[in-house]
């Protein structure tokens, strides 16, 4: 019996971990060295989210919140204003389609 409670627990878990939507890819990709800043970033995701935050930090503390998409989608284009030569986090928040709160970084340089 409780063999069988636990592969029904485990089942659980693993659907559960399965229906969580990641970062699949990123333009600008995580560490890329660009020319010049991007006009937009654009977040694919591996399942539908709702983006609920986007934040934009760059050199010398400056800090730019950037609209967010308010519909369930895999893919954002999110325009950005040019920020000049630096170093470029990017900070993103999601509500997956099953309610679990998201989160994800990543970084580019304009040189």
């Amino acid at each position: 019996m409780k063999r069988i409670l636990l592969a029904g627990l485990l089942l659980v878990l693993a659907a559960g971990a399965g229906a969580h939507s990641k970062l699949g890819a990123s333009i600008p990709a995580d560490g890329a060295v660009l020319a010049e800043m991007p006009a937009k970033i654009v977040l694919t995701f591996s399942k539908r989210l709702r983006l609920t935050r986007v934040r934009m930090t760059g050199d010398g503390g400056r800090s730019v919140d950037l609209e967010a998409a308010k519909a369930f989608d895999t893919r954002f284009a999110i325009p950005v204003k040019d920020g000049g030569k630096g170093t470029y986090r990017i900070e993103w928040r999601g509500l997956a389609a099953d309610g679990h709160a998201m989160r994800g970084a990543f970084s580019f340089r304009v040189k």
